[in-house]
């Protein structure tokens, strides 16, 4: 299953969740409606058979009508409280469950190593670098991601996961939670976080009311008249039997929606990573581990969205079975192989040293590349939602190439803005001057002082290194307010047209960074995807693949050939080739194009890739452009090698 398939099935899964919410809501307030008229129904008798009677029945129809329009309201409200609080993002649940945000540059060797990872992955992966936490009073081994989009994800991981997992196996953690973030598993967890606290909000508030109800009664004790007291805590616990009802269809709903999703992640991880070592190790540290996956904090709420089970077993588990989850990693697995492992670990974790220099020195060699196949439209396809280990080893080695000065001010809130604006200088002396003044006018001299220096340190920046620099920026760009994104918007575009023109890569790091703004000022708002078929756009469909053969061929004769065969890729027919202004093109067809249906992304995507690989390779232009393309159709194209 790729990318568009995996998004697709997001979208039915989301509507199979909308059905079993429906369902629980019904089971819910039916077993309301039936407390309340047996402790409240009007009749001269109490009993279960009243429940069948046509004349009790007519005689409390306020009763009825009255108790599910509260239920529905408290269930309706509960929901839209919760999930309104979870608009601020993924960062807001990491906080919730005592995540602590890992700096830009982390002293800690165990932080470093963890940013470097999700850095590697998120680069390869052709995404924006997520936020990143770690849940330091929890010694289990476990993870998450959680938000609306990649723009406003975050990936924590818990204390026991940074200090008992090699490198490899914590690889394979953050593999398997990009896998969530890339095939829309994340959107519809944070989603099942606010419908599912709406059905669990009865049976806290009969906790509370059984709690309050028993206090008062301890202090009260020399009242005689205890009846009333006494009747409330009838009622509370019953409320409470039914807010358990809502909690079993909420756990139920849960398994039935996440367990699938866990093989699918492992099984992406190892495709990932090429390592399946690494993901089955993580595994099977949880199963041998005195504190394995589960959390200290209360996980209740976010139990689907965990790497393993966060809670003690139970008969709706959120996930399958460790050994199973194992053994379909390595099928040759033998259970009884734990019992020596833990000799092993011990041995691993003084290797782990000495595999993070080795990998360090295989991210030096020059003779890495990804070769002939990367430019493959299939392989690329393929790749999408899965990167392969040649570009995880490739994104690894372009985040090194860049000075420590230039990572760091990358990583910060405080110079990420400047490093962007750094990639925008010009070559020019004189045009260079006049963009740093509009730095100063726009920005201050303290950016102007900062941008100068972060440009003595990296004085030439290859194309290979610009737009992943611009990605690793804006982890530190979303914690600045939303009027200074606006500025820097606003400043990259005048340091863009400072020599009076605009090229690819400078409409491509604007746009990008446009995109990201936009999703993660709102990322609730923001979707993946539509539902448009091709068809619907067709003239989008055809304007746009005209501006990319246009731009990457320089003869007319061989554009129109790439033009034309992917307009046949997209099932189009190909009439009248007549470029147009490209910006112009760009800036009106790809908000139409963003609401094609997953398929149909897939569709023009491999259309794309057909009209750019019609020469048999890949050029500086059609690779900057195609990634602007794809972040804003939201759709994650890994890295391509130059």
């Amino acid at each position: 299953m790729n990318f568009f398939e995996h998004q697709e099935k997001a979208h039915k899964q989301t509507r199979w969740l909308v059905l079993l919410f429906v369902l629980a809501l019904i089971a819910v307030v039916a077993a309301m409606e039936i407390l309340v008229l047996l402790f409240l129904g009007q009749s001269n008798t109490v009993g279960f058979k009243n429940l069948v009677d046509p004349v009790f029945l007519k005689s409390n129809v306020g009763l009825i009508g009255g108790t599910a329009v509260l239920t529905l309201a408290v269930i309706g409200f509960s929901t839209l409280f919760r999930m309104t609080s979870l608009r601020a993002g993924g960062g807001k649940v990491a906080v919730e469950l005592g995540g602590v945000r890992v700096g830009a540059d982390p002293r800690d060797p165990l932080r470093r190593r963890l940013r470097n990872v999700v850095e590697e992955v998120a680069l390869a992966s052709g995404m924006p670098v997520p936020e990143i936490y770690v849940m330091e009073k929890e010694p289990g081994i476990n993870a998450f991601a959680a938000g609306y989009t990649p723009a406003d994800a975050a990936i924590a991981v818990t204390r026991g996961t940074l200090e008992k997992l090699s490198r490899d196996e914590l690889q394979g953690v953050i593999s398997h939670e990009f896998s969530h973030i890339l095939n829309g598993d994340m959107r519809l967890n944070i989603r099942l976080i606010g419908l599912l606290f709406g059905i669990m909000m009865l049976s806290l508030i009969a906790r509370r009311v059984l709690f309050s109800a028993r206090y008062t009664r301890v202090t009260r004790s020399s009242n005689s008249n205890s009846s009333g007291g006494g009747a409330i805590m009838i009622i509370a616990l019953g409320v409470l039997v039914v807010g358990y009802i809502g909690m079993f269809f909420a756990r139920w709903i849960k398994a039935a929606v996440s367990r699938q999703r866990e093989y699918l992640a492992d099984a992406s991880a190892v495709q990932f990573t090429r390592n399946p070592d690494g993901i089955a190790g993580a595994l099977k540290r949880i199963a041998i581990e005195a504190d394995g996956s589960l959390l200290q904090v209360e996980s209740e709420e976010v139990s689907h969205m965990l790497f393993g089970e966060g809670r003690r077993a139970s008969l709706l588990a959120t996930h399958p079975p460790l050994l199973d989850r194992i053994k379909r990693i390595q099928p040759q697995f033998n259970p009884e192989e734990l019992k020596t492992m833990a000799s092993s670990i011990r041995r691993k974790q003084r290797q782990a040293a000495e595999d993070e220099e080795r990998l360090r020195k295989r991210a030096e060699k020059k003779d890495t590349k990804g070769g002939a196949g990367m430019f493959d439209a299939g392989n690329i396809i393929e790749n999408i939602g899965n990167p392969d280990s040649n570009q995880l080893l490739y994104a690894a080695l372009v985040a090194s190439s860049l000075p420590m000065e230039v990572q760091s001010a990358a990583r910060s809130a405080e110079w990420a803005p400047e490093t962007l604006c750094l990639l925008l200088l010009d070559s020019d002396p004189a045009i260079r001057e006049k963009q740093l003044l509009l730095v100063s006018r726009r920005m201050g001299t303290d950016s102007e002082k900062q941008l100068r220096t972060l440009q003595q340190a990296l004085p030439n920046i290859s194309p290979e290194q610009r737009l992943p620099l611009a990605e690793m920026t804006f982890p530190a760009l979303k914690r600045r307010p939303a009027e200074d994104l606006m500025r820097l918007l606003d400043t990259i575009r005048a340091l863009i047209t400072a020599d009076g023109k605009v090229d690819v890569h400078e409409y491509a790091l604007a746009k990008m960074l446009e995109v990201m703004i936009n999703d993660a000022l709102n990322p609730a708002d923001s979707s993946p995807s539509g539902r448009k078929s091709i068809k619907s756009l067709s003239a989008d469909v055809e304007a746009l693949l005209m501006v990319v053969a246009n731009l990457g061929q320089t003869d007319a004769t061989i554009a129109e050939k790439a033009w034309n065969v992917g307009m046949q890729m997209a099932g189009l027919s190909a009439k009248n080739y007549q470029p147009g202004d490209w910006r112009k093109v760009l800036d009106t067809s790809l908000a139409r194009l963003d609401r094609l249906a997953p398929k149909h992304k897939e569709v023009l995507l491999r259309s794309l890739l057909e009209t750019i690989t019609s020469d048999h390779e890949v050029n500086l232009i059609e690779a900057e452009l195609l990634r602007a393309i794809c972040a804003s159709l939201h759709v994650p194209l890994p890295m391509i090698e130059l």
